[in-house]
């Protein structure tokens, strides 16, 4: 019977690139820059790391498609290095192989790296991962923020909510993340804006307006794990530890099922559910202390929080307006700033909100540390509302 890995692995050192249009560097050189960060907080050799996985989203990075570009811009000493892609939670798949392997006993001490360079592709958002002209005209290849307007106009409907007022709630997400990152000298984007901005704001997919929408950016995150024992033998103390590591992919429900009405991310609930009893948390909104959650848009934020079971459902517009996910509300959300001022480099999200978490717990994060948090949430969303991969992750003190 599978136990989970609750506490069975440990976060060895971290680190992230500053993110934004890194025109100067290549991706080689955002992954150097996250993982040297990321080896000197662990404080250990090349020689001492067992097996690496590497997330990126596009073809381009580097000599291929494998895992050499990892471990060539690295000098990683011949270990075993798997490239992996799942959407955009590439990067928290890196993660989960990562921590598997610990976890299995089949290395002691593992390295994930997420990279990407969107800037450098010439698109305004997102490139489309297509097949190119033979591509059914009927599959769901609309562009992401067509998708994610059909999710606001679903759940608007569903739960016959004025229109100006799910504006205003949007609105108060981006206000949110804007205020965090300008405490964050990693961020990408670090003004704070208003509502009257987001409000009169050009549309991009009704009802998403410019600043309902994350930015397009360049970046690099890394991860090293191991178990318990050896992190205590190296000497670290504050344990962050992984409760609980969960992904759900799509089947196909979403989009031949007339059950489904597009107001909420059905992949996102049972990830939920299930990474919630792996932790042994049975309430969320007393045992989170805090979440990173993939807010692509600012109506996905909002339709996560119910998602988790952090607002009731047809209630998180309330509890945004209320300030329930401010830095000084009961769970605060995107501390640092989240996808909305990070961007978006696909293949590093996912690891750069774990950092996020990771230094929150240690009480490392400087003018923006919470107050004593315990438990963090990272949510990795990859694809589009109907047809997805959801990863969760809960990681907190060792012990909590």
């Amino acid at each position: 019977m599978a136990q989970g890995i609750k506490d069975k692995v440990a976060i060895l050192g971290m680190g992230c690139s500053k993110f934004g249009e890194r025109w100067d560097c290549s991706p080689e050189d955002l992954m150097v820059e996250a993982y040297n960060e990321a080896m000197a907080d662990a404080g250990i050799g090349p020689e001492q790391l067992g097996a690496a996985w590497f997330s990126t989203h596009m073809d381009d990075v580097g000599t291929g498609r494998g895992g050499t570009p990892l471990g060539i811009a690295l000098r990683l000493p011949n270990i075993g290095v798997t490239r992996v892609e799942n959407f955009c939670a590439g990067g928290s798949e890196a993660i989960r192989a990562a921590v598997y392997a610990v976890a299995a006993g089949a290395c002691d001490i593992a390295l994930a790296v997420g990279v990407e360079k969107l800037k450098d592709t010439g698109y305004g958002g997102l490139p489309m991962a297509t097949v190119g002209t033979y591509i059914p005209q009927w599959y769901p290849n609309a562009v992401a923020p067509a998708n994610f307007a059909q999710l606001a106009s679903a759940y608007q409907a569903r739960h016959g909510i004025e229109p100006a007022l799910l504006k205003r709630a949007m609105a108060h997400v981006s206000i949110k993340s804007h205020a965090n990152a300008v405490k964050n000298p990693k961020a990408h984007l670090r003004k704070a804006i208003t509502e009257e901005q987001c409000l009169a704001a050009p549309i991009v997919a009704a009802p998403l307006g410019l600043f309902d929408c994350c930015g397009v950016s360049d970046g690099a995150a890394a991860v090293i794990v191991t178990t318990p024992d050896i992190a205590r033998g190296l000497g670290k103390q504050d344990l962050v530890t992984f409760k609980a590591l969960q992904v759900v992919t799509s089947n196909g429900w979403e989009l031949h099922s007339s059950e489904w009405d597009g107001s909420y991310v059905h992949s996102a609930r049972i990830a939920a559910r299930r990474a919630y009893a792996e932790a042994g948390i049975p309430d969320p909104r007393s045992g989170i202390s805090m979440t990173e959650v993939h807010d692509c848009f600012s109506i996905t934020e909002l339709i996560t929080m119910e998602d988790l079971g952090l607002s009731d459902e047809g209630g998180a517009v309330k509890d945004v307006l209320d300030g329930a996910f401010d830095a000084d509300g009961r769970i605060p959300c995107q501390i640092d700033g989240g996808l909305k001022c990070f961007g978006h480099p696909v293949g590093a999200s996912g690891i750069r909100m774990l950092y996020e978490m990771y230094l929150q717990l240690q009480g490392r994060a400087d003018t923006r540390q919470l107050p004593n948090p315990t438990t963090g949430l990272i949510h990795n969303l990859g694809g589009q509302p109907s047809q997805n991969v959801c990863s969760i992750s809960i990681v907190g003190l060792e012990g909590a």
